[in-house]
């Protein structure tokens, strides 16, 4: 990959990452409910689903799950079943003091942020149209996409990270039980949202 190419990939990475989802969800509750030290571990769930995204893509199997209207459509009502279910848990979910987090709690967080990428197919789909315009067949194809893993997570670690620290700083200020409640809440509703939208949603054009 040369230079001005890698250039182009990293722009599409930064508007990838800055796109709103739910990933950016996920990263802005859990530091504005716990603090940006813990939101990292949902922040890592979501880079290793974005790896596994990568890995599928690939393999050549991005290109049969778009082609495969079944297959989209049983991963997209798998995810906004996920994204639902996660939603009613972050509506019924009791606040805690931010940093409260204990290591069982974090691998929740990173399995959260695993599945939460894991279970939206556009996403897959997403890369497959996109990863393939920035691989030049005349060179080494694994230096091509260890180069776009790296970039991929790495412009996605920053612009979450921006979320969760930001969302952080704005929780100290509604640190007490009834707005912790209502921040629960907020982006509980908004989970159960993204999952409605997932599931009334078709394949990506």
């Amino acid at each position: 990959m040369s230079f001005a190419l890698w250039l182009g990939f990293l722009a599409a990475a930064l508007v990838i990452a800055l796109t709103p989802g739910p990933g950016a969800v996920l990263a802005m509750s859990t530091g504005m409910r716990l603090g940006y030290r813990p939101a990292l571990a949902a922040i890592a769930g979501l880079q290793v689903a974005l790896l596994v995204h990568l890995g599928v893509v690939a393999l050549g199997l991005g290109a049969l799950l778009a082609a495969s209207d079944d297959a989209f459509s049983i991963l997209r009502l798998l995810g906004a079943a996920y994204l639902v279910w996660l939603g009613v848990q972050k509506w019924r979910a009791v606040a805690a003091a931010p940093g409260a987090v204990a290591p069982a709690g974090r691998r929740s967080l990173f399995v959260q942020g695993l599945f939460v990428n894991l279970a939206n197919p556009k996403a897959i789909v997403f890369i497959a149209a996109l990863v393939p315009q920035f691989i030049d067949p005349a060179r080494p194809l694994v230096a091509q996409y260890l180069t776009i893993a790296v970039t991929l997570c790495a412009t996605d670690v920053v612009v979450m990270s921006g979320y969760a620290l930001a969302a952080s700083r704005v929780g100290r200020w509604f640190a007490n039980p009834q707005a912790m409640r209502w921040q629960n809440r907020v982006f509980g509703g908004i989970f159960i949202g993204a999952g409605a939208l997932l599931a009334a949603a078709g394949r990506p054009v």
